[in-house]
């Protein structure tokens, strides 16, 4: 982000993509009823226009809004770059596809004129996009801190819409960690004001430079939102969350909600404080990305129902947003560099985002057609919901990494960096990384391509849009790879040359053994080794339920606080 002082003739858009969904949201509570999903539908049609003219005007300059004509540090800017333009079209697009698949969910019945539920939908699907909208255009931390609570308590509510005591226990634990998340956030922007007299993220990347109070206030925001964010081990609130939400809801709450904090991380160590950064502090946020992709991906493979499957399979991708921090620092320069690790980040991102979305709601779909989502019940759904089956099975694909997907061009962008930064320890990361995510998606795949037991019946019949919406997004994670146009040449390769043939058909294979050794209820039969790899397998589920516990998660947010603090001290240069 760069200080501009004055309205740039575009910038009227960023109010009106913050503005838009919370003037559809109180539309449709006035409207009530039926209307609500109809008020969503022309305001998602309008989102999705304004996010589109958003990107083309920030392809020729960043935007700027200056709120009331005062610029900082009086006033507040709102500002888009690249970074911001690109994430609120994922989120548009997102948006549009989740609706399209809600709208049989959470359509109001016949004899009612209102119902709780879908009237609760459609307004907070609204809310949580006007929220990350204005997250991604914010100019200062307090507006940032405004836009990440409306978030959560938006989200919040989606995790109950049914109003079972399970789902309310669900999201009040994700209510309370994640504002123990901004109290600490809060309690890092009071000090920085306290110092330094703004809140602006341009002016303070001139002017915070290493020391106590920097190193303090990086280490309480990122802890904070790493919290929101439900990075392993802080992760205390989302498998329950998922559990019993509805599928469009996990969607939104893990496709687009978790974004939004992680967005802040992004903006705190690139934009606010880059030169506050170390390399130890950067070594360790990636390590919990590691960290989280191997513990969530085993204990995907050990889950009995699909849905906590795709739960776990969310904590395990997450880790993959956090590798590019170490490979985005300078060691020279010392301080944190916009170039091709932020790049491989954000597409990570956006793949994630249109995977992700598209995997839970094919689960959603399996769930509602079997009346269960027992992954070992799963014999026949392919053959009696193939385009749902097809569905997870490229959001899959695209969350592995296979060309032409998203996260391939992200993991080729990581790659560079870390081979250009010489930290080849993240190079066995990103490219061991793919065959743990192939191993549930293997899983699941084999046992929902065997034959039944006995004939399947169906507990009620899908909606084809829905179906097409999951595939839909699911497809566009796969093909978001041809964003190499604009992006170094050589990045993308013949599918079937050797040198990246060899490594998918690794990966398979990697995932095909990681299934067969971890999962719940073995593939091939059973032994002494299958039963040693299982009882490690437990041991991880031991772990989860351990580190999920109050006591457990809450130490490591102050331990996790008081490392970072450390690293960022003793990692400043002298």
């Amino acid at each position: 982000m760069t200080a501009v002082a004055m309205t740039t003739p575009q910038g009227w858009l960023l109010v009106a993509a913050v503005l838009l969904p919370f003037i559809g949201m109180m539309v449709g509570l006035v409207a009530g009823g039926r209307h609500a999903a109809r008020v969503a539908a022309v305001v998602i049609i309008a989102g999705l226009a304004i996010a589109a003219v958003t990107v083309r005007a920030v392809l020729d300059a960043p935007q700027v809004y200056l709120l009331g004509g005062w610029a900082p540090p009086l006033g507040v800017a709102l500002r888009a770059d690249g970074l911001a333009a690109a994430m609120m079209a994922v989120v548009a697009v997102v948006i549009a596809g989740i609706a399209l698949y809600a709208r049989r969910d959470f359509a109001t019945p016949p004899c009612s004129a209102e119902a709780r539920a879908p009237l609760a939908f459609w307004l907070l699907l609204l809310a949580v996009w006007g929220s990350l909208n204005l997250v991604f255009v914010s100019g200062d931390l307090f507006t940032l801190y405004v836009g990440l609570e409306l978030l959560t308590f938006a989200g919040v509510p989606l995790v109950c819409l049914d109003g079972r005591g399970e789902t309310l226990r669900a999201a009040l634990r994700y209510l309370l960690f994640a504002l123990l998340g901004s109290l600490l956030y809060l309690l890092g922007a009071v000090l920085v004001y306290g110092a330094y007299a703004t809140l602006d993220i341009a002016m303070l990347a001139q002017l915070v430079q290493p020391g106590v109070l920097s190193w303090t206030v990086l280490a309480l925001m990122t802890v904070g939102l790493l919290a929101k964010t439900a990075l392993f081990p802080l992760h205390i609130w989302l498998p329950p969350a998922h559990a019993g939400a509805p599928a469009a809801a996990s969607a939104v709450l893990s496709a687009l909600v978790v974004k939004g904090s992680w967005f802040l991380v992004v903006r705190l160590w690139f934009d606010a404080m880059p030169a506050v950064v170390t390399f130890s502090a950067a070594q360790l946020l990636g390590g919990l990305g590691a960290a989280a992709i191997v513990f969530g991906s085993i204990v995907a493979l050990r889950q009995k129902r699909l849905k906590l499957l795709v739960a776990y399979s969310t904590i395990a991708q997450i880790g993959y947003l956090f590798l590019m921090f170490p490979l985005a620092f300078d060691v020279a320069a010392g301080t944190m560099l916009h170039g091709g690790a932020l790049t491989g980040g954000l597409l990570q991102a956006a793949s994630h985002a249109t995977a992700k979305a598209g995997m839970f709601m094919a689960a959603g779909l399996i769930y509602a057609a079997l009346g269960h989502d027992r992954i070992a019940d799963l014999g026949g759904v392919a053959r009696a919901l193939p385009v749902t089956v097809l569905a997870f099975a490229v959001a899959g694909l695209a969350l592995m990494g296979v060309l032409p997907s998203g996260a391939y061009l992200a993991k080729k962008l990581l790659l560079d960096a870390a081979a250009s930064g010489g930290q080849w320890w993240w190079t066995a990361v990103l490219q061991g990384g793919a065959a743990f995510t192939a191993g549930y998606v293997v899983l699941v795949l084999t046992r929902a391509l065997r034959a039944p037991p006995v004939p399947l019946q169906l507990a009620t019949k899908v909606s084809r849009l829905s179906e097409f919406a999951a595939l839909g997004l699911a497809l566009l994670s796969m093909l978001l790879g041809f964003a190499a146009a604009g992006l170094p040449a050589g990045l993308i390769s013949n599918p079937l040359a050797p040198k990246e043939l060899l490594p998918t058909l690794l990966v398979v294979a990697g995932g095909f053994a990681l299934a067969a050794a971890l999962a719940r209820r073995p593939l091939f039969g059973d032994g002494p080794w299958r039963r040693l790899t299982a009882a490690a397998g437990t041991g991880f589920e031991n772990a989860d339920a351990l580190l999920r516990r109050w006591p457990t998660a809450s130490l490591a947010l102050i331990i996790f606080a008081a490392a970072f603090g450390w690293l960022l001290h003793t990692g400043t240069p002298a």
